[in-house]
């Protein structure tokens, strides 16, 4: 018969395995925020993200240095927003190709062509690392989706409302603000924030904050100081992570 274990030493060994289990994470994830926090107290609780009226000029193209001189502000629902607000089809490049298909061209490997629709390829998902095989097709197509790298309802309710229609259909068609990615990762992002949603591919992550601060910078639209606050975290990591497309 085994020797009754009091309470008291029950919750010991609660604590010791509890701590066992996060070494073992912190062994086979050595890049986690938890490890960066336990090794930099100074990110581990950021500081309350102060509220920026306007946008400044950024000083260099690191991604870190132009999200300091975006406006910070909280969302404006006080504009509905719909989605034909900003487009209604994909628009077409000088040779008549979509929009959807010259993305596609552009970020699949291995393309097989028919005109201008790309018609087989290989993704490699930047969002969840996976390698994703494209075929065009009725129940097969939607395996690799469009991704607005800054969601269009986000982007209206942080300044987008004021650009005039023009600038928010380029906004929309701009090839910096779309990613070919995998279906399902598409739908599990839908239009959330950095602060909600970061690629469960961590690898990207930097590349994937960096790319939305230039977007961003580049149509004048702010972030919130929750947005604000996770992309620090995530530049923490990648402090020299630069802009994308963004002329000094």
């Amino acid at each position: 018969m085994l020797p009754k274990i009091s309470y008291r030493a029950r919750r010991i060994i609660a604590v010791l395995l509890a701590v066992g289990a996060f070494c073992v994470y912190i062994f086979l994830n050595p890049n986690s925020y938890e490890y960066v926090a336990l090794l930099d107290p100074a990110i581990q609780e950021p500081d309350e993200i102060a509220l920026k009226p306007e946008q400044t000029k950024a000083d260099s193209t690191k991604a870190k240095d132009v999200l300091e001189s975006l406006a910070v502000q909280e969302k404006d629902h006080s504009q509905k927003y719909y989605r034909k607000l900003f487009y209604d089809s994909w628009g077409t490049d000088e040779h008549g190709c979509s929009m959807r298909e010259v993305i596609l061209q552009r970020d699949l490997k291995n393309t097989v062509l028919k005109g201008c629709k790309v018609q087989t390829g290989t993704l490699e998902d930047p969002y969840t690392g996976q390698v994703v095989s494209f075929k065009r097709g009725q129940g097969t197509s939607e395996d690799v989706q469009i991704d607005h790298v800054v969601a269009l309802s986000n982007a209206w309710a942080t300044g987008a409302y004021k650009l005039d229609a023009d600038t928010r259909y380029e906004l929309s068609q701009d090839p910096l603000n779309l990613l070919a990615v995998e279906g399902q990762a598409n739908q599990d992002k839908s239009d959330a924030a950095a602060d909600t949603w970061l690629p469960s591919n961590q690898a990207f992550r930097c590349q994937y904050v960096a790319r939305q601060i230039s977007i961003k910078y580049k149509y004048h639209l702010w972030v919130t100081p929750a947005e604000k606050s996770a992309m620090q975290k995530v530049l923490a990591l990648c402090p020299d992570e630069a802009t994308v497309g963004l002329d000094k």
